[in-house]
């Protein structure tokens, strides 16, 4: 057979469209079995590029955005995703100029993470480090409320004012902060939750209502805690934790920022009256 007999004869037999099955990335991505995972492609759940994926549906995991229940997945192979328990004196960046110890010096060096949002040197606690651009984008941009809560050690006694403060919103300098939820479970600790990523914005925060920090500890990112891993050590999320975190990063609404607002307004308004 000639090779142009051979060209002939390969372009006449079938070929296997380029791509893997949807069903099996998604599988792979930690949405149950393949099967599972073609009962939410036949349900209507799954979109490909903004359109409804069906069975038998191929995509490039490298180039196609995918989204099950309207939140995108990070599908490409090659992603890693760690939680670290920051110590205090490490930098949350990738490199230091200043010769400090890094945050992605705790982790395997291949392949390259970087971590999501930060926690200032003197900040301990949970951290995400990852190379999935999907999900730093949804647990760091504005438009995703995600939670993060801390344990803050502080100075003096926290009175229910303080609190109350701290559930209104802050006045700092760069701005109102949106409400908060705030307690003091007890003597000198303030267990605090907010949404935003201002630059050492729980510090700021309490010193504002007359607590300055002394120790701070992020205790919870969205959907993920682990109290057992110790400091400076990091373990793998598994892919139930990941998507969990994707589902949780969800955006604002209109009706949120306008609760938080007027919130604000009313805060406003009280000092001004005082």
């Amino acid at each position: 057979m000639t090779d142009s007999q051979s060209r002939e004869l390969f372009d006449w037999l079938p070929h296997e469209p380029d791509g893997e099955r949807l069903q099996k990335v998604l599988a792979r991505t930690g949405f149950g079995s393949r099967r599972a995972c073609e009962l939410l492609i036949s349900g209507g759940r799954v979109r490909v590029n903004g359109n409804v994926a069906e069975l038998g549906r191929r995509i490039d995991p490298a180039a196609d955005r995918v989204e099950v229940d309207a939140v995108a997945v990070g599908v490409a192979a090659g992603l890693v995703h760690y939680v670290l328990n920051k110590p205090a004196g490490v930098v949350s960046t990738a490199s230091d100029p200043h010769g400090r110890p890094t945050v992605v010096d705790l982790v395997p060096r291949e392949p390259r993470v970087y971590p999501v949002g930060r926690l200032d040197a003197d900040s301990e606690g949970l951290l995400i480090l990852t190379n999935d651009g999907e999900l730093t984008h949804r647990l760091t941009h504005p438009s995703f409320g995600v939670e993060k809560e801390y344990l803050a050690h502080v100075r003096g006694a926290v009175s229910g004012s303080a609190l109350r403060r701290l559930r209104e919103g802050i006045e700092l300098e760069d701005g109102w902060t949106a409400p908060a939820e705030a307690s003091a479970p007890s003597a000198g600790i303030v267990r605090i939750v907010i949404h935003e990523g201002r630059n050492r914005q729980v510090r700021r925060m309490l010193a504002e209502v007359g607590n300055p920090v002394e120790r701070l500890v992020r205790t919870r990112i969205g959907t993920l805690r682990d109290s057992t891993l110790p400091p400076g050590a990091s373990r793998s999320l598994t892919a139930e934790e990941v998507r969990a975190l994707s589902v949780a990063s969800r955006e604002i609404t209109a009706r949120e920022l306008k609760r938080d607002h007027a919130r604000r307004e009313r805060r406003i308004g009280s000092n001004a009256a005082d």
